[in-house]
């Protein structure tokens, strides 16, 4: 028996969430399978050129998951458009071994699923550097949430402003505790944003990587030529030095 396309079940999906008598739990589930199925065909598409999961070119610095933010000198790969290349990693990183001299990411790590595509993505990012490459990593910060903790709601306004200021999430946040909920489990029924899927601190990167392979991890200084400034408030970073 034939099994449907991804894109018949696609429209059958879109069929779905169209109509007013799908439940809300069912809507929930059918709009995350639609991500998913989108990430698959581009990464599909890949494949098709490079099915050996390698590409041809050897760029000695890519950006993972850099969205629209872009870093001159840098390859982006990433799931969706725009990127140089449309590829999942979370099922592996399409580089040979031993070639990358800089691989950052900023507010990636904590979109994909943890431990399975985490630690993966760790191993492949150590697999691919260069001997005494940099693996540079921000994410958000679990620490500089939970430090303030229990705070009242004003006490969270900045907070608010500067992560949620054009979202329309404001009125679910009524303690700070929804608010940290936002942090870490981020637009879990949301159609535009992706969730986040585990929070990290400076100890927890330090525990991922080094259980990788990565003889040194450290607080990197942040560098806006590099990093997105945006992205510097309430965030960590560290620097994993390779084999």
């Amino acid at each position: 028996m034939k099994q449907p396309s991804t894109e018949a079940i696609s429209k059958q999906i879109s069929a779905l969430l169209d109509d007013p008598t799908t439940t809300h739990g069912l809507a929930r589930t059918l709009r995350a399978a639609a991500k998913e199925i989108e990430l698959h065909q581009h990464h599909h598409a890949s494949t098709r050129a490079y099915p050996d999961g390698r590409i041809s070119a050897t760029p000695d610095k890519v950006q993972i998951g850099g969205g629209s933010h872009r870093i001159n000198g840098f390859f982006n790969i990433d799931a969706i458009p725009p990127a140089d290349l449309l590829w999942d990693v979370r099922e592996g990183i399409p580089l040979h071994d031993n070639t990358v001299q800089t691989l950052f990411s900023e507010h990636f790590l904590e979109h994909i699923d943890y431990p399975r595509s985490a630690k993966h993505y760790a191993r492949e990012a150590h697999r691919v550097l260069a001997p005494g490459g940099q693996l540079i990593t921000g994410v958000p910060d679990a620490a500089f949430v939970l430090a303030q903790y229990p705070v009242a709601p004003e006490q969270a306004a900045e907070m608010i402003e500067r992560w949620y200021a054009n979202r329309d999430c404001h009125c679910d946040i009524n303690t700070y505790l929804d608010l940290i909920n936002y942090v870490f489990r981020d637009q879990d029924d949301d159609p535009v944003y992706n969730p986040h899927y585990w929070a990290y601190d400076h100890d927890k990167l330090v525990q991922l990587f080094t259980e990788a392979g990565f003889r040194t991890v450290e607080p990197w200084p942040f560098d806006p030529k590099m990093a997105n400034p945006k992205r510097q408030w309430g965030s960590v970073y560290v620097i994993a030095i390779g084999p």
